[in-house]
């Protein structure tokens, strides 16, 4: 397959000189009319895009501005310029363009770049293409939550699933990003073969290169045998790198030949294995500022961002908190074997308040805690760790409504109260215990929900709870 070039240049010489250089796999098309350029891009004429900077007929601002437009008709375009303009150039890449070449280029390097841009691009438009079901985004395997920024991973989940293109998980600590990746896998043609999850920040960095390579007998001190790496062990299956960012920048090296040549060998070895496994990374650095820093390459940030899924906070997404606070509810009192019914009203606004800093992570050991701790069947305030009662016992004293919404705090409050005396068959110290507000408080909002007939129960009742308790 031909991959079509398209130059925008006014250097006439550029033209003959790379179309003999990058040789019959690719058909170069020299422009310096910006509107006839614009009108082959519109046309679906190029595959990729070269912006060459330097022109001795414009002013630099004006071809910056040019390029600029050129780079937003979605066609990966690559910015060519010598090293006065490096920085402008670098800048065009931030703003969209696919990667930086130096002028004059590299004829290895700019070919390596062009297919690169090419693979990326047509996987990107096979990702747009694929004709889903509408319900296939309403779950995703082991993914909970119901809210539009879910219904976006679920979606993305589904498109890439039964693609071979490298996926790239961004999102904070305890989001999710292994579960996302394991859908990915389980949603996939490669779901009965094997998931290996590697967490790059977790391996040394002396033995990182051996862990995922392999390595042969005696290839360093203390080896005794030969061993296979994460990427043989993968197989044909499915390959996760999490925490791709604490990779040191020779690791980054050796990762991003393997994914170019698409083969490696182990240390100590000179045969080539063949890359066989679908690889999916994960990391909650930003790398965009990391490549700014010069802490991780540009290049290999091109080659592992082809599809991007962003992992949401859970403060994000807070109407899911519900869903999966039930769901570890029943996970875990079925592990420590005590039957759980729901949670009580005041503790699942709790639930729902809070920030949650830890995201799902957090909520999950939150959930345990207080399975751990609770006495009875329905999950109380008061099971809930300090932090998340502290955000949400608080006695109000004489509460005067001031508006439609505080009317309508007034109005759940009293309900609240209503439900703790019932679901304590009428026992006033034991509702105002769960609810972790004083018996004073507890009367005036059943008076303020006309609720006289709960006061009106004997007091010996309360008096037993109070001398039992």
């Amino acid at each position: 397959m031909t991959i079509r070039v398209g130059l925008y240049s006014d250097d006439r010489t550029l033209q003959p000189l790379l179309a003999s250089a990058l040789g019959a796999e690719f058909a170069v098309l020299t422009e310096s009319n910006v509107e006839k350029l614009e009108n082959l891009l519109s046309a679906g004429g190029c595959d990729v895009l070269i912006l060459d900077l330097n022109s001795p007929h414009e002013s630099i601002v004006e071809r910056i501005i040019c390029a600029q437009n050129l780079i937003e008709f979605q066609i990966p375009a690559i910015v060519m310029s010598d090293d006065v303009l490096r920085s402008s150039a670098i800048e065009l890449v931030r703003q969209g363009g696919y990667g930086y070449c130096r002028r004059p280029p590299s004829i290895r390097d700019l070919k390596i770049m062009l297919r690169q841009a090419f693979e990326t691009a047509s996987l990107k438009r096979q990702i747009q293409t694929v004709d889903e079901e509408p319900e296939e985004a309403t779950c995703c395997d082991r993914l909970i939550g119901s809210s539009p920024r879910m219904q976006q991973v679920y979606q993305l989940v589904h498109r890439v699933a039964n693609l071979n293109a490298s996926v790239l998980i961004t999102g904070e600590s305890g989001t999710g990003k292994e579960l996302i990746a394991r859908a990915i896998r389980n949603l996939g043609s490669r779901s009965n073969r094997p998931f290996v999850a590697v967490s790059c920040g977790a391996i040394p960095e002396t033995l990182i290169e051996a862990e995922l390579f392999g390595h042969e007998k005696g290839a360093f001190t203390g080896t005794v045998g030969a061993r296979e790496g994460y990427f043989e062990q993968a197989g044909d299956g499915t390959l996760f790198l999490d925490e791709i960012g604490d990779l040191s920048p020779y690791t980054q090296v050796k990762l991003l030949r393997v994914l170019q040549q698409m083969e490696f060998s182990r240390l100590g070895s000179t045969r080539l294995i063949p890359l066989r496994a679908r690889l999916i990374f994960a990391t909650h650095q930003d790398l965009g500022t990391m490549i700014g820093d010069g802490r991780f390459r540009q290049d290999l940030y091109y080659r592992i961002n082809v599809m991007k899924i962003d992992a949401p906070p859970l403060r994000e997404r807070p109407d899911d908190v519900e869903q999966i606070a039930k769901h570890f509810l029943q996970m875990y009192s079925r592990m420590y074997q005590k039957p759980m019914n729901g949670i009580d009203p005041a503790a699942l606004v709790a639930l729902c308040d809070y920030a949650w800093p830890g995201n799902v992570r957090e909520l999950e050991n939150t959930m345990q805690s207080a399975i751990i701790m609770a006495h009875g069947q329905t999950l109380k305030l008061t099971d809930l760790p300090l932090p998340l009662q502290g955000e949400n016992v608080v006695d109000i004293g004489d509460f005067q409504p001031a508006g439609s919404f505080e009317r309508q705090l007034r109005d759940y409050k009293m309900k609240l109260a209503v439900q703790a005396v019932r679901d304590n068959n009428g026992n006033k110290t034991l509702a105002a215990r769960s609810l972790c507000i004083s018996r004073a408080y507890l009367h005036r909002l059943l008076r303020q929900a006309g609720e006289d007939r709960l006061l009106a129960e004997p007091e010996s009742v309360e008096k037993r709870a109070i001398h039992t308790a």
